[in-house]
């Protein structure tokens, strides 16, 4: 179920560099939406729904001019526009000419009033849309899979943690519901930055639609229409109000940053899951075949975790080149953007949807040790429920100073035993044997009933569970599909 996808491609040319994104971690799903393909033809999707809305508001288009421009919308003539290209340096003219070969009738009318933002930024949009779809249905799945895993166990004690010292208990589930809170908050943020995207729309050179107003004879009414029939056609809701030649940088960044927090939640879990397997209380999924270390054959290596806080990293640190670029744009347009986008936001979206795969692939796998929780916390409860046995040693008649001395000094003898190599904890041993608590044994075991020192830990997880993330799954249901992601390596 949770086999590795080989990282052969025969496709891969093995004599140029690589990006490892798309060759080894991003599904091909997202690796298609940033691709040279998918692009290309949605400038011509655009290209057509904006001389569609041209004709219809009365401009000199015919029916047999977007009929052709159809025809060809899908099969692109790339050497000839990458001939063009190298000749006049500019890829949307270049794609204009060799459409236009294609569709001679029509070439008069490509792009006509336009600028290249017009296909270059609508398309970034869409792309943008389409891949926060894409997390979102990821994380949806993702919080599918760990509320089944919290709920079956919201009412396990482990040991919970402060600075990575043993602190109180929790539940096993309680702490899943942690790492879903985070998902939940991710969750809302895309779906925040779905509702707010919006097309750059029908803008022109400096975003006045100076040109789409020349074109329609200075009716303005036509010009609002236009960019409302493009939008509709392409299957947005509208285009932003106001604009320079480009949609505001501003936007790239809050996406990016959505993205960032996605990769921080993922890359907290992931350290959660790299301290557990040391523990050896949680583990991430390990196949029969699978090798940990090529020195060390015994190793079970947290390497699922420790990719996913890898990819992480990465994709938090880029967070940073969007940001700085809708810091530094001049006025209404400046070309500075340009090589930064093309590589800064189809990363982040490669990265964080690798990071989603591989915490799908653990969250459907994870490995609880039962016995190995309980055994730790065995040994820390003593220590946990020292402030319960002062207050049952008051109970008794003693006197709440002096059991506080005497709790400090069993605890610190009973933990430099466990130090020197002591099987179990003693410390209970030591307060039934002082007479100053008039605590017997039999009182003293039924006080370390572990999930008395568990708190509101599965109350919480099931009204987490109940209240905040089954509507959550039912609203999304349609996209949940309980498959596996599989590990691409």
């Amino acid at each position: 179920m949770y086999r590795s996808v080989s990282s052969y491609n025969p496709n891969v040319k093995r004599d140029s560099a690589s990006n490892p994104l798309a060759e080894r971690y991003a599904s091909r799903e997202m690796s298609y939406l940033f691709s040279p393909d998918y692009k290309f033809r949605t400038w011509r999707r655009l290209w057509i729904a904006l001389a569609q809305a041209e004709q219809e508001l009365g401009l000199p288009i015919t029916d047999a001019q977007i009929a052709e421009l159809k025809a060809h919308a899908n099969d692109i003539n790339y050497e000839d526009a990458e001939r063009r290209e190298r000749e006049i340096r500019h890829d949307v003219m270049s794609h204009i000419y060799a459409w236009g070969l294609q569709a001679p009738s029509a070439k008069g009318i490509i792009h006509l009033g336009a600028t290249s933002a017009f296909v270059t930024d609508n398309t970034e949009i869409l792309q943008m849309a389409e891949g926060l779809a894409i997390m979102r249905s990821r994380i949806v799945n993702l919080m599918a899979k760990l509320r089944d895993f919290a709920w079956k166990w919201r009412a396990t004690p482990q040991l919970a943690f402060t600075h990575f010292q043993p602190a109180q208990l929790t539940t096993v589930g309680k702490r899943a519901a942690l790492w879903m809170h985070d998902l939940l908050l991710d969750f809302r943020e895309i779906e925040f930055r779905q509702s707010q995207l919006a097309l750059l729309g029908v803008k022109g050179a400096t975003g006045t639609q100076a040109s789409f107003l020349s074109l329609f004879q200075g009716d303005e009414s036509k010009v609002h229409r236009l960019e409302q029939l493009v939008a509709e056609k392409i299957g947005m809701r509208s285009s932003y109000p106001v604009t320079g030649q480009t949609y505001s940088r501003k936007v790239d960044a809050q996406i990016v940053g959505a993205l960032s927090g996605f990769a921080q939640s993922a890359s907290k879990f992931g350290y959660d899951m790299r301290l557990l397997q040391h523990l050896h209380e949680l583990e991430e999924p390990f196949e029969e075949e699978q090798v940990g270390s090529s020195a060390m054959a015994y190793k079970r290596n947290p390497m699922r975790a420790e990719r996913i806080d890898g990819l992480a990293r990465h994709l938090i640190i880029n967070t940073l080149n969007p940001a700085v670029t809708a810091a530094t744009q001049w006025f209404e347009r400046t070309l500075d953007d340009s090589a930064n986008r093309r590589i800064a936001i189809p990363e982040a979206f490669l990265t964080a949807d690798a990071i989603a795969l591989i915490y799908d692939n653990i969250a459907a796998g994870l490995v609880v040790h039962e016995d190995v929780i309980a055994a730790n916390v065995r040994r820390e409860l003593p220590f946990l429920m020292t402030e319960n046995l002062m207050m049952e040693g008051v109970r008794r008649g003693g006197d709440r100073q002096v059991l506080h001395e005497r709790v400090r000094i069993h605890s610190q003898a009973a933990a430099e035993a466990l130090k020197r190599g002591a099987q179990e904890n003693d410390l209970l041993d030591r307060i039934a044997g002082d007479r100053l608590f008039g605590i017997d044994r039999q009182t003293l075991n039924k006080l370390a009933r572990p999930d008395e020192y568990t708190g509101l830990a599965r109350q919480q997880t099931e009204r987490f569970l109940i209240e905040e993330i089954d509507p959550l799954l039912e609203r999304e249901r349609q996209h949940i599909h309980g498959e596996v992601s599989e590990v691409r390596v």
